[in-house]
């Protein structure tokens, strides 16, 4: 229990003081170089807001009783519990639905050799009209220089007046042409762009469709069902928890070990192979989804990152994963027997347990349910043939 209560406070004081003070520093740092005195006091600035709104999200959810004084490791946890279940229910509601449908081919478009190569030609036959109309255009914008010359030079009288006049119709006409080219190369480029991610787009899909040919993708196939139902059932009881205000007291394993022995017969130690399994279990639960929170940020960041924003992205990294941490801890909780439920407990203190497992139910149901939404508009969309 020492070891716990150690490692609870180490990462409160990282996730609440050093993470947050360094990420202000560095933002800072990065959009100017004050010197040392400016610095100090904009980033503790900075700091002392992120402090009064993060201390401000006890005041609108019930997440704590109202015995326990400000400096407690009960309004830390509380606190940083709401914005890690949060970023968990997220997570797992685009997962849960995100997951079948990528496995599933029932959810693959035909996507033919042909397709592809037909829009390859497209896209090909749109760069030639880019170039095209870039070589145009430099050649009118050297025409355009050489009318300017000659008016530059041209001062006499007369012939040459009419000469210069005829030179200054043909250069408005000139300027006019070059406007309507950079007008129809930028609207290919941006249509060229477009292209490009059909390209993109219908190459996943022939890959996909490809691999679910073989027997890892016929695997994944029949996992993808497994997936579905444990989706609608999540939905399902996310739902009835929500209505009923329903919090499970028992774990899972436990009452399907009691399932076992009182309906089926069976003479097992419920005692000691639900303390096993739940252990196994919890183990499971904690490695899958803190592999699937990396590879999700990891994604999401390699797409954003660039050079300056490197290391505000690991501090953010680094701030989800304290956050997911403890959050883990607050709803594996539930997932173990009793007794050592009740040592959770003592270690995390008087928090508002139930509440943070309906929050979850909640903000599950809702990324469910849009990802849902969203994956249906995105299948819907034909691509362009």
């Amino acid at each position: 229990m020492l070891t716990w209560r150690v490692a609870l406070d180490s990462m409160l004081w990282i996730l609440i003081l050093f993470l947050p003070l360094y990420f202000c520093f560095s933002c800072v740092k990065s959009v100017c170089d004050p010197n040392p005195t400016v610095l100090t006091v904009v980033t503790s600035v900075f700091w002392l807001i992120f402090i009064y709104f993060f201390w401000k999200i006890g005041d609108n959810f019930p997440i704590l009783s109202t015995k326990h004084g400000i400096f407690t490791i009960e309004q830390a946890i509380s606190r940083v519990g709401v914005i890690g279940v949060t970023v968990m229910a997220v997570l797992s509601g685009f997962g849960a639905v995100n997951a079948p449908y990528t496995c599933m081919t029932i959810f693959m478009r035909p996507v033919t050799d042909e397709d592809v190569d037909m829009m390859k030609q497209k896209l090909k036959q749109n760069l030639n009209m880019i170039i095209a109309k870039k070589r145009r255009l430099v050649q009118l914008q050297n025409e355009l220089k050489k009318s300017a010359f000659s008016m530059s030079n041209g001062e006499q009288p007369g012939f040459f007046r009419r000469v210069l006049g005829t030179v200054a119709n043909m250069s408005s006409g000139l300027k006019d042409q070059i406007g309507t080219l950079k007008i129809e190369i930028e609207a290919l480029e941006e249509f060229g762009k477009y292209l490009f991610l059909e390209v993109v787009e219908l190459k996943n899909m022939k890959d996909r469709m490809d691999y679910s040919q073989t027997w890892q993708g016929k695997y994944f196939n029949v996992l993808g069902y497994f997936f579905s139902i444990y989706c609608v059932w999540k939905i399902f009881i996310c739902t009835i928890n929500i209505v009923f205000n329903r919090v499970g007291k028992i774990d899972p394993v436990t009452k399907g070990i009691e399932i076992v022995v009182n309906w089926m017969g069976y003479e097992i130690d419920a005692r000691f192979w639900s303390q096993q399994v739940s252990f196994f279990l919890v183990g499971i639960i904690a490695v899958t989804s803190i592999r699937g929170l990396l590879i999700t940020l990891t994604k999401f960041f390699n797409a954003i990152s660039n050079r300056k924003s490197q290391n505000l992205i690991v501090l953010i990294l680094a701030q989800t994963m304290g956050m997911y941490f403890i959050s883990s801890v607050l709803l594996i909780r539930m997932n173990m027997p009793l007794q050592y439920r009740r040592i959770i407990t003592d270690i995390l203190g008087d928090l508002q347990f139930n509440f943070y497992h309906r929050w979850f139910d909640v903000i599950f149901l809702i990324s469910a349910l849009a990802s849902i939404l969203f994956l249906y508009l995105a299948h819907k969309k034909t691509p362009m043939r």
